[in-house]
C-alpha cells in the first residue's frame, strides 16, 4: 500500500524505524504509534518508500 499523503508516509518511516528497534515506541505519537502495532514490516517499508513528490500534505476525510 502507498502512502496517500506526505504526512502519512512520515508517520509510516517513524513506525518503520521504531520497528526496527531504531528509535523507541514510546517516543512514537498519533498514527505512527498504531501504525508498528497493526502492519507488519514489510508494509511499513512499502509505504514509507513512497516518493513525497507531488503528494499532499494532509488527506481530510
Amino acid at each position: 500500500m502507498k502512502a496517500q499523503s506526505k504526512a502519512q508516509q512520515k508517520a509510516a518511516g517513524a513506525a518503520l524505524s521504531a520497528k526496527r528497534g531504531d528509535t523507541k515506541k514510546s517516543d512514537l505519537k498519533g498514527a505512527s504509534r498504531e501504525m508498528v502495532e497493526t502492519m507488519s514490516e514489510a508494509e511499513l517499508e512499502d509505504m514509507a518508500s513512497t516518493s513525497r513528490k507531488g503528494k499532499p500534505e494532509r488527506i481530510e476525510n
